[in-house]
């Protein structure tokens, strides 16, 4: 599919969209591959895999809240959530601009790996039974989604809105597999197929 000649000449980056994937070898593939099962089978059983990734994730969240606390209150308590899920959406788009299709699925898998975390952290909004990591003054806390729900009006349907938040994510992270392992055969069979 070729984007619009008009488009490109607004956005030159968008016109490698144009282009081709890097070719990734079978071996990689399988590697790859390998390591999403184990992600996933990891998350599924709230194992160390997938505990050790969201530490990754912490320091992140948690550089939000800094970031962006000169814009107010709300801003600032949802800064911690917009970074933790921005940081490797941006990446991802990063990888795609590339048609690097490890780094394009790597990063979108664990975008989407970042929704399981901040379900737990939805979940907790009323309960706020969860022991919690800060940056600064413990005594000033504010858990972030009791904060965001309630100044919404809607911290009575934290639990089902985590719900749907975790539904996603699993939809996110297998359909990311399934797209990547499709790309890379499609990929290997192109190169099999310009080897004869």
């Amino acid at each position: 599919m070729r984007l619009p000649d008009a488009i490109v000449d607004r956005v030159p980056q968008l016109g490698a969209l144009a282009e081709d994937w890097e070719p990734v070898s079978r071996g990689a593939a399988i590697g790859w591959l390998a390591f999403f099962v184990m992600m996933l089978l990891s998350a599924a059983s709230d194992g160390t895999l997938a505990h050790l990734a969201d530490l990754v994730f912490l320091p992140i969240h948690e550089g939000g809240h800094l970031l962006s606390r000169f814009f107010g209150t709300w801003i600032m308590v949802a800064g911690g959530t917009f970074l933790q899920l921005f940081v490797p959406f941006a990446l991802a788009v990063y990888f795609i601009l590339r048609r690097q299709l490890p780094g394009s699925a790597f990063c979108a898998f664990f975008f989407f790996e970042q929704f399981l975390p901040v379900a737990v952290y939805m979940a907790d909004a009323r309960c706020q039974c969860l022991q919690y990591v800060t940056v600064g003054d413990s005594d000033n806390f504010i858990h972030d989604w009791f904060y965001l729900f309630s100044s919404v009006g809607v911290v009575a349907h934290d639990t089902q809105i985590a719900s749907v938040v975790r539904g996603l994510g699993w939809i996110g992270m297998l359909a990311t597999v399934i797209w990547f392992t499709v790309r890379a055969l499609r990929g290997g069979q192109v190169d099999a197929v310009e080897a004869a």
